[in-house]
């Protein structure tokens, strides 16, 4: 199965979860698809499909940010998906991977948490993002990366003052993940 085709399912089973909201930005990503063959690559001008992953520290009540080196925002670590992702999964978590320097991440089972479509500068016009949640190992350690100026960790409730309302509702939907109301 291509990238292309497992996002597609991908998209498809996130619909049993989906509100109003989301399910309208689930169809947007589906429709993107079937308009843009080329549509999971950085090339495609119109927008193209990333994968992220915020990386939540249950056991601490935290998760980890990245201060992200070029748009200088506190966000959840992600990135363009690259030819040797055989899923959207495996790109959340490779991304997840080497931007936070922690091994033995993994991703909350169930599939993304939250959809985000986001504008970004040219010549692309459109981040459709697919966010999971990547839970850490206890005793993990971060290692801040290239692509970052600060990697840090915050309480649940300190994200609202240093992140915008994307990576708040990200952390809220991880939250009722993780208690199990999905």
């Amino acid at each position: 199965m291509s990238l292309y085709d497992d996002a597609v399912l991908v998209l498809k089973r996130y619909e049993d979860r989906a509100d109003a909201d989301q399910e309208q930005l689930r169809q947007t990503y589906l429709d993107h698809l079937a308009q843009h063959p080329d549509g999971m690559w950085k090339a495609c001008g119109a927008g193209h499909l990333t994968a992220s992953a915020l990386v939540v520290d249950p056991e601490r009540g935290r998760v980890l940010l990245t201060l992200h080196r070029k748009l200088q925002m506190w966000l959840q670590m992600g990135g363009h998906c690259e030819p040797e992702d055989a899923t959207l999964a495996a790109a959340a978590l490779r991304e997840a991977t080497e931007e936070s320097g922690i091994s033995g991440l993994t991703l909350l089972a169930g599939g993304p948490v939250v959809l985000d479509r986001h504008p970004i500068p040219a010549p692309c016009h459109w981040h459709l993002d697919v966010q999971y949640a990547a839970l850490a190992p206890s005793g993990a350690t971060e290692e801040i990366s290239d692509e970052s100026l600060d990697l840090r960790w915050f309480a649940y409730d300190e994200v609202a003052e240093v992140a915008d309302t994307s990576v708040v509702q990200l952390v809220a939907r991880t939250r009722a993940a993780l208690e199990g109301g999905r």
